[in-house]
């Protein structure tokens, strides 16, 4: 096996020849202009990209694995992933190569297909030891991008890499964020003309949010837009770039103008969740985050643009269309939950869509060319903080009983600030054309305080008491229609569903449990056809793959995440874990800490 060193790969010469011949001979890795990369996400047999294509539909074509033999799966293999903090990636694969990135340290590994149980080359990224410190939601990370022969990384403090997939050789690094200041990454790059896009956590920290574009070959900075602030600092034009709710262009200083002095240069709208991308339209869609201190009475406004999904060519980085979706957040509803883009019927017209199911309990369906609202429906049943979407202003309707304010203890909100959905994300079946989304099912009470910034400390202001909402589960797998409103069917778990899910032409839906069962369901009934009980916790996103002629599903486990902080980082008050260490003081009953990829196939 190779010797591997701390930021960089060394095999021994004997180990190297056979390494490269093992490569040349078994394992096709193709090399392609960028603009391939989207045909090679439309081959079944490959995952290439973290959502299994630009629209992160996470849905697949093949059908050997289907609803009239699922029940017939078993173990194929698995790996450990050598750490013990979240799994909350995915892996790819490329030709006859698996790729992988583990939780902090943050090792990237690279396996043969044709010879499983050979690590071809693992790398360990040389980190800054503050990192761990500053990461407020565990020591995750949400996996790897590929592109021309280069596999792409975030680790957690801060370096954006791109390493030769053939031999996992360095071949450039970027610094992307400062850990001093509060900092870090967990995301999972996006590639697109050439063009390396990575956001930045830290939301909790007074982090001002932006997202950056490196370049594919050199790893030279190309642009980089703020959440917040200025228009130029964020590549905002006030007469083209377009306000999706009002569908008027935005104006000059639509982000100074909704802050109460410097607040927003500790703004937050960290960009720390999925990207997508159309390419004929040639726009990279993504959210931001929470708008700095969880006070809101200390930042009076609507606080643009927090709370936003972004629209902008991939190439200048400027904003196409901009839409709010929490306007004066006072709950930590985070909008940088994935934009599935699917083509759907409204009104007897093909639309182009984006579907966002958010943090506040709201799906959204917006036309992805301008950001109009076409859709807004809870999928949650116990959402309160807002009763409807207003469809004429795009505003959330609040209950000023659910408006959290400093010095009182509000009571019985609900979603919590892990929201109806965190980053797990959900997968659309064109076949059904239902989305199948992992979710959330909690209420909270928050008491908000007010709160001094300092460089790299936590910049909260609030004591957040998360419980489960009504029926005692806290967790919910459903079959939902986000232009009519409609859950089709729904599963009701103990815990949250912090997992991704994955359907296939197979009719079968994939999912797992933060205790650690992996299951497949009926697509169209909900009807559980087989789970089986993983080593940990599942908050990691299953793939499927085809390889000699055989369907595999693989799904990294490990528990962890936000939501079982407690058990990942050994805290115990209920309040500790921004809130969320009581809702899961139960689940070390149920699972343990460790990190396993599994692969299943048909016996």
């Amino acid at each position: 096996m190779e010797q591997v060193m701390n930021g960089s790969i060394q095999f021994t010469p004997a180990r190297a020849m056979a390494a490269l011949c093992a490569l040349a001979a078994s394992a096709s890795l193709p090399v392609f202009a960028d603009d391939t990369l989207v045909n090679m996400s439309q081959d079944p047999a490959q995952w290439v990209m973290p959502g299994g294509d630009y629209g992160v539909n996470r849905f697949s074509k093949l059908d050997q694995i289907n609803t009239t033999n699922v029940q017939d799966l078993r173990v194929a293999w698995t790996m450990s992933t050598g750490t013990l903090r979240g799994q909350e990636g995915q892996p790819l694969v490329v030709g006859d190569m698996m790729y992988f990135e583990s939780s902090y340290p943050n090792y990237i590994y690279a396996i043969n297909l044709n010879n499983i149980g050979q690590m071809v080359w693992k790398y360990t990224p040389t980190q800054d030891n503050f990192a761990p410190s500053i990461a407020c939601c565990d020591l995750v990370n949400r996996g790897l991008a590929y592109a021309d022969g280069k596999i792409l990384a975030d680790t957690l403090d801060g370096q954006v890499l791109a390493l030769d997939a053939k031999t996992g050789a360095l071949l450039w690094k970027a610094k992307n964020v400062d850990p001093e200041l509060g900092q870090s990454m967990t995301s999972a790059p996006l590639v697109v003309h050439g063009h390396v896009m990575v956001g930045v956590s830290g939301g909790e920290y007074g982090v001002r949010g932006y997202l950056t574009a490196y370049d594919l070959q050199t790893g030279q900075r190309q642009w980089r837009a703020y959440s917040t602030g200025p228009d130029e600092s964020m590549l905002i034009d006030p007469d083209k770039t377009i306000d999706g709710a009002t569908q008027q262009p935005v104006g000059v200083d639509s982000s100074l103008k909704t802050w109460k002095g410097d607040e927003w240069k500790l703004g937050g709208g960290t960009t720390w969740g999925w990207y997508s991308y159309d390419p004929t339209l040639n726009l990279l869609y993504y959210g931001t985050g929470n708008p700095g201190t969880w006070d809101p009475t200390q930042r009076p406004g609507d606080n643009k643009w927090a709370m936003t999904i972004f629209a902008r060519n991939p190439d200048t980085g400027r904003a196409a269309w901009v839409y709010q979706m929490t306007p004066h957040d006072g709950w930590d509803y985070d909008g940088v939950n994935e934009n599935i883009l699917a083509d759907l019927t409204v009104d007897g017209q093909t639309m182009p869509g984006l579907v966002h199911f958010d943090r506040n309990g709201f799906a959204y369906v917006l036309d992805r060319r301008n950001g109009k609202l076409l859709a807004a429906h809870k999928y949650d049943p116990t959402v309160n903080w807002a009763s409807t979407i207003d469809m004429q202003t795009g505003r959330p309707q609040v209950n000023p009983d659910k408006m959290t304010r400093v010095g009182i203890n509000v009571k019985g909100i609900c979603p919590a600030s892990e929201g109806d959905k965190d980053q797990q994300p959900v997968s659309f079946d064109p076949q059904t054309n239902l989305f199948y989304a992992p979710l959330n099912h909690i209420c909270m009470d928050y008491q908000a305080f007010a709160v001094k910034y300092k460089a790299g400390f936590p910049y909260v202001g609030a004591i957040v008491n998360m419980y489960p909402a009504s029926g005692g589960n806290r967790g919910r797998f459903i079959a939902f229609d986000p232009l009519t409103g409609n859950t089709r069917w729904e599963i009701a778990d103990t815990f949250q569903d912090w997992g991704g899910a994955l359907t296939t032409a197979g009719g079968v839906a994939f999912y797992g449990t933060l205790d650690g069962w992996f299951r497949a369901v009926d697509a169209n009934t909900g009807k559980i056809l087989y789970q089986f009980h993983a080593p940990s916790g599942i908050i990691g996103n299953p793939i499927t793959f085809m390889h000699d002629g055989k369907q595999y599903v693989a799904v990294l486990t490990g528990v962890g995440g936000w939501a079982a902080i407690g058990l990942a980082a050994g805290l115990t008050n209920p309040t500790a874990g921004l809130g969320a260490v009581g809702l899961t003081s139960s689940l070390n009953d149920r699972t343990n800490l460790g990190g396993t990829l599994m692969v299943f196939s048909l016996g």
